[in-house]
């Protein structure tokens, strides 16, 4: 595990953006089996996380077409929380950072570290808007 006062500022930013910390395996398959939809962001603390993804998934939550919840959780962390994430987003391999959304507790949308390295945080972005449009209307 990292020390919390490490990564404090990497889960600030996406709480500050109106994303929700989940912490246990409870509150990721609540918020993931709720009836509408729901963005997940596995965040991280490499390099890829703080300059592609985190960057991404803020500017995500900007837009006028959004998830109905959108939750995070923290990789090396909350294991638990992790742990259920990654079990909900199979057949997908774990990976962090990695972005899912579900509708109606199924995977409709899939962004992998793979996605994220080597993208710009706008390239992504676009992905995550594209699907938004598609799934959260």
């Amino acid at each position: 595990m990292y020390p919390e006062e490490m990564i404090a500022p990497m889960r600030a930013e996406l709480a500050n953006s109106g994303y929700t910390e989940t912490k246990t395996a409870d509150e990721v398959k609540s918020a993931i089996n709720a009836e509408g939809t729901t963005f997940v962001v596995v965040n991280s603390v490499c390099g890829c996380a703080a300059g592609s993804a985190r960057p991404a998934a803020m500017a995500a939550a900007k837009s006028a077409v959004k998830p109905t919840r959108m939750i995070t959780v923290f990789a090396g962390n909350d294991v638990e929380a992790v742990n259920e994430a990654r079990g909900m987003m199979q057949p997908f391999p774990p990976s962090s950072p990695s972005m899912a959304l579900f509708k109606n507790g199924e995977l409709v949308h899939m962004v992998e570290r793979h996605h994220i390295e080597g993208r710009t945080a706008e390239m992504i972005a676009g992905n995550l808007l594209s699907a938004f449009e598609e799934h959260c209307k």
